[in-house]
Order: C-alpha cells, then sequence, then structure tokens
C-alpha cells in the first residue's frame, strides 16, 4: 500500500494561502527543449495526453521557435495538430512576429513571448537588448491581441544573472511593468538558476504589489537548483500568488543558461499542496505514472523524490 492510499500527506491547512493553485505545466515544451537526443513527435503528444489525463488545466505544447535554435522542438507543426483537440489550454512560445503567423495559423489561442530582467540574457538568449526585446514583442503582442488570443510574458533571471550575479529588484520591476503595458495578461517570473530564497521572493513580490502589478496577474516559475524551489513557491503563495510553473518529473533547464538545472517537479508540488489542504485538480498517481514511462523513454530515472518515492513504493 503506497503513501496516498494511507492518507498521506495528512492535509494540515496553513492560513494566509489560497484555497486553490493553477499549474502551468511546462514539461513538454520547456521539460523536454534541452535533451539532445530527439524524442519522437509521437512520444510528446502522448505525453501531453497523458498529462491532460491527469487533471492539469494548462499544459504548454510546444515552441514556434525557428528549428536551429532549439532542434528539440522543430516539430511544432506535426505535433500542436495533434494535441490541439484536448480539453485543456495549451499555451506555445513565440518568439517574434513569424512564430505567433505559424501559431495562430494552427488555432492557436494562447501564446507567450519570452523577455529577461538583465542585458547579458538578452544578448545571450535574444541577441537584443532588454529594450530591443522589448520592443520586437510589442508588435507580437498588439497582434496577438487583436486575434483575443491570451499572452502570457515570461521573465528570466528575476533573481540572479549568472554573469550579471545580484539583479535589483527595481531593475525586474520595470520589465514587468514594461511587458505588462504593453498587454500582457500574465507574468511568469523566473529563478532561471535556481538562486532565489524566499525573502527574496517576497521582497520582489512586494515590490510588483507598490508598482500596482496585480498578484493576481503573477506566476512563478521556480528551478531547483539549490534545493531552493518548494520554499521560494510557499513563500509566494503566501503573497497571495496562485499560479505556479511546474515540469513533470522535474524535467528542465536553460540551454542558454548552462548553471540551470531541473524545474520544479510537479509531482513535488502537487504533494506540497495536498499537504497543506490546496486543491490542484490533479491526481498525483497518474501524474507519477506518466513521470516514469516519460523517464523510460529517455532513458533516465526521474529527478523528482515524489516521483522516485512513490514509483518505489508502488514496484
Amino acid at each position: 500500500m503506497n503513501a496516498p492510499e494511507l492518507g498521506l500527506p495528512m492535509a494540515v491547512p496553513a492560513g494566509g494561502l489560497p484555497a486553490r493553485v493553477r499549474i502551468h505545466e511546462v514539461g513538454a515544451r520547456d521539460g523536454l527543449q534541452n535533451e539532445k537526443a530527439t524524442v519522437p513527435t509521437a512520444v510528446k503528444a502522448e505525453f501531453v495526453r497523458r498529462l491532460a489525463g491527469t487533471g492539469l488545466s494548462t499544459i504548454e505544447a510546444t515552441s514556434f521557435v525557428h528549428p536551429t535554435w532549439v532542434p528539440q522542438l522543430a516539430d511544432a507543426e506535426e505535433l500542436y495538430p495533434a494535441v490541439a483537440g484536448l480539453p485543456v489550454s495549451l499555451p506555445v512560445l513565440v518568439p517574434n512576429e513569424r512564430g505567433l503567423d505559424r501559431a495562430l495559423a494552427l488555432g492557436a489561442r494562447r501564446v507567450a513571448v519570452f523577455a529577461s530582467a538583465t542585458e547579458s540574457f538578452a544578448k545571450a538568449n535574444l541577441n537584443r537588448t532588454v529594450d530591443g526585446a522589448l520592443a520586437m514583442f510589442e508588435p507580437v503582442v498588439r497582434r496577438a491581441k487583436a486575434e483575443d488570443v491570451h499572452v502570457r510574458g515570461y521573465l528570466s533571471m528575476c533573481f540572479g544573472d549568472p554573469w550579471e550575479g545580484a539583479v535589483p529588484v527595481p531593475q525586474v520591476v520595470k520589465v514587468c511593468r514594461a511587458l505588462l503595458d504593453m498587454g500582457c495578461d500574465e507574468l511568469s517570473l523566473g529563478d532561471t538558476i535556481g538562486v532565489a530564497t524566499p525573502g527574496h521572493v517576497t521582497a520582489l513580490l512586494t515590490a510588483l504589489t507598490e508598482a500596482d502589478v496585480p498578484v493576481s496577474a503573477l506566476g512563478v516559475h521556480f528551478h531547483d537548483t539549490y534545493g531552493q524551489a518548494l520554499s521560494n513557491t510557499l513563500a509566494a503563495l503566501q503573497q497571495g500568488v496562485t499560479t505556479v510553473d511546474a515540469s513533470a518529473g522535474g524535467l528542465g533547464g536553460c540551454p542558454y543558461a548552462k548553471s540551470a538545472t531541473g524545474n520544479l517537479a510537479t509531482e513535488d508540488l502537487v504533494w506540497m499542496l495536498r499537504g497543506l489542504g490546496i486543491d490542484t485538480g490533479v491526481d498525483l498517481g497518474r501524474l507519477v505514472a506518466t513521470s516514469v514511462w516519460m523517464a523510460a523513454h529517455l532513458g533516465r530515472p526521474s529527478p523528482s523524490r515524489t516521483v522516485r518515492a512513490l514509483s518505489h513504493q508502488e514496484s
């Protein structure tokens, strides 16, 4: 008998936390984009289908970037139609107007742009300055909103940069404000190299609130490089955040920041939220089974501790 069948974790609610959290699942895009061996399109499509079967409501499907940038996602035109009929939201990344054209042609109704809080990462990722990248995104966002398409703005390096070190909070707030003023519906605050700590998370969210950025428009995206992803997530929940990015099985990293390790594992997040009495709508058993299945295709075990614990018990 495994832990969930024993009623574990026991739900013990804590004050000041949301009743429900929406998980923005990034495993199929951010989780797989760094894989060196090409994952077959059919396997990716089945991965998305299985994730949809767990109760996740938002699953980032792919990215319409140029194939030379991210070869793993060169099959976006094949993959998206294969999963478009699923009863979930399927956002896709679009780096420019050409990417937006490709996404809209396939019927995508949720897109995301990818900005940076630092000049160094903007140069490495987009070959532009921060302001130059924002200028590139402005017509993308404007056109998407004209088509009544939901737009998410990813913001990388919110808590630290591998070239510049510490990133001043006002610098992050300025770019967040620019993305919202441009028309983005929501923002995802990225701890790209996993250096955030709870006090830093609280300070940034407080500063954003003071800059009239509504917490309802914010999501958080933590990497577990230093084992801080769950504690940082809890700090964000205490500030009213209700959208958390996570990757099934803890897959992922960042191709432009070599010190970035895996994303927060969705299973680890669900385990913590279940223990806090917070609803996610996710079937943890199905999610674990999905990550075990994907790990088998990738030829290595999942780094998620919850996946390892529950799959070991089941075996």
